[in-house]
Formats: structure tokens, sequence, C-alpha cells
């Protein structure tokens, strides 16, 4: 196997490559991993050591094929509803969010829950709920069925409309425009973001913006990576699954920043050859859910194909961390173990 090639010094952000002949890769920074996907994984891996398999998790606990097998090997089931999970056992939360209902259910179920939920999602959660109380109309830019929008729609059904996008615009109608705010998914384009945000504007020009931006920290640095390299790119390979709204938000940012073709893939078996051809540069990043052997196995890929030159491109610094979910310092075994003994003396 051709070994992961060495990268050059960063470049400066906002300076442009000098020209340089021959095949090379621009590498973005920061990628992969963010705080709360990091989090939420250690959380699987630290449940499973503590209580020992199985730990249920309800959805995917982060959007990425290779980390949901990985953590299936060591014991983890993943279920899509609450009542897969059996009674008295114990259920996790995914990083994306679950409304007030799911938590009632896993009750109901006696069920002890562990929520893995990325702070920066309870952020808009408690945005939702305090605008709710005071009786505004909540405008939710997102993608309609994503997990997070729908986390986030159940704080408060009666007062959220999910706008999906600029064209949606037209079609929002509210109780009174001076009590109207806007929310958005923390996994968006911000470009596209800020189109809709000043199309809702336009429509309703006393809306109210949240407190500070709903879009988290990684993705919009993700996303400056990708457009200070794209100008520069003949081809972007996005590593990513489908199913994750960033991932594939980067393909977009990539093509709009001005490289020829981009791709999203889970791995580097997934790479067309045909995509090289007359091919110089390319631009490699990954999105917030990736761990990063995905991208060395890629990179070692584009160095068997003589793309060894590796520069990376900086936007940011990140040095954020997020401690683990409290329920993680519980017994959690003898908790479910009392709510199921509980339930059958009920019975």
């Amino acid at each position: 196997m051709t070994a992961t090639p060495s990268p050059t010094p960063d470049r400066t952000p906002g300076t442009q490559a000098a020209p340089r002949a021959g095949k090379r890769v621009l590498l973005a920074a920061p990628r992969g991993y963010c705080a709360g996907v990091d989090r939420a994984v250690i959380a699987v891996e630290k449940a499973l050591e503590q209580y020992g398999a199985p730990v249920y998790v309800r959805h995917e606990i982060v959007h990425n094929k290779y980390v949901v097998k990985t953590l299936e090997k060591k014991g983890a089931i993943f279920v899509e509803q609450t009542d897969e999970v059996p009674e008295g056992s114990i259920v996790m939360f995914s990083a994306h969010g679950v409304a007030p209902t799911v938590h009632e259910e896993a009750a109901a179920r006696r069920l002890a829950t562990i929520d893995a939920t990325c702070p920066l999602v309870t952020k808009v959660h408690r945005e939702a709920v305090r605008y709710a109380n005071e009786d505004y109309d909540i405008l939710l830019i997102g993608h309609e069925g994503h997990e997070e929008v729908i986390g986030t729609s159940g704080e408060a059904p009666d007062h959220i409309t999910l706008v999906d996008g600029p064209d949606d615009v037209a079609n929002v109608e509210v109780r009174d425009e001076k009590k109207v705010v806007w929310l958005s998914q923390t996994t968006l384009s911000v470009d596209e973001t800020m189109e809709t945000v000043d199309a809702l504007k336009t429509k309703f020009p006393g809306l109210v913006s949240p407190p500070s931006d709903d879009i988290c920290y990684a993705t919009q640095n993700r996303q400056t990576a990708v457009k200070q390299m794209g100008a520069d790119a003949d081809l972007v390979i996005v590593v990513g699954s489908k199913n994750s709204s960033n991932s594939v938000r980067l393909v977009e940012v990539a093509k709009g920043a001005g490289a020829r073709e981009a791709y999203l893939v889970d791995e580097a078996a997934e790479i067309d050859p045909a995509w090289f051809e007359g091919v110089e540069t390319v631009g490699v990043t990954s999105g917030a859910s990736v761990p990063e052997v995905l991208v060395d196995g890629v990179l070692a890929h584009l160095a068997g194909r003589g793309y060894e030159d590796v520069e990376i491109v900086k936007a940011a610094e990140e040095s954020i961390t997020f401690s683990l979910p409290k329920e993680l310092r519980r017994d959690l075994r003898a908790e479910a173990a009392a709510l199921a003994a509980g339930a059958r003396t009920a019975g």
C-alpha cells in the first residue's frame, strides 16, 4: 500500500497559491470530526465500556457509514424508533437531537437514556422554546426530513414553520410580522442560509435574528477552507456519507468556489479513475462526521496516482471540546433494571 504523503507547510489564509507544475493535493484544514461528533462517538464507546453490550442508539449516532459499522462491531445497536428498544434497556440519542416526545416515549418504555445531542444543536432547541414561549412565529431554515430539523421542530411544533431554502420563502405566512424570528439547522451552507435570510427579511422587514449564529463553527470553518482552495483545484474530493448534510454542502461549496468538479465519497475505493483526466490539482476535505483514517486512505490513493505533493490550506484553528453526557457518570444498568422491575411490579 502506498504511504500517505507528508504535507508541506500551511498556506496563509486568504493568499493565492503560487503557480506550480505537476500533480499536487490541496488538503483543507480544518476537516473531519467536530467537537460534537467527537463527543457523541466517544459517548457510545464509553457506554459500551462501562455498561457492556448492547447499547441501543436511536438513529445513526453521526452520519457516517464507517463510524456506524465500527460501533456496531463493538456492540452498539442502531434503531430508528424508540419502540424498537427492549424495555429496561439503555438507549442513546444521536448528536442530531430529538424532540421532547422521544424523551417521553423512552420514559414510557422505562429506558435509561443517554443524551448525546450536540450542545450547539441543544442551543437551537432552547432558542426555539424561548421564542415559542414569547409567542413568536419561528422560521426554521433547514432541510425537510433531516433528523436535526425534526428534533428542533418538535420543541415547538405549533410555532415553527420550515423554510427549505430561498425558493420556499414565497410560501411562508406568519400571524404577526412584528413577532417573527429565524433559526437554522446547524449544518447548512452559510451562503445559501444567508440568501434565505435576506429573502425573508425582504418579505418580513421586522424579522428577528437569533442571539448568535446557529450554523456551527465547524460547518463554517470547513466551508471556508474549501472556498480558499476551490478556485485552485481542478477536482475536489469530499470524504463523507451521502446522508451527511454538511458533507453534501461541501461539494456544493467547492463547485461554487470554482472547482471544475467535486465529488462525495465514503472512502478511497469509491474514487473513479475517470475523474483524473487532465487534472493536476486535487483538493481534499472531509465532513464533520468523518474520521481521519478515511482521509488518509484517500491521500494514499492519490499518492499512488502521482499526487504526492500535499499542501495544507488552513482556514482556522479549532480547539473547542465538549464534556461527555452527564448520564455516563451514573450506573445506568442498575437504573434500567430498577425501572424494568418497577414496571413488572406495577403490572
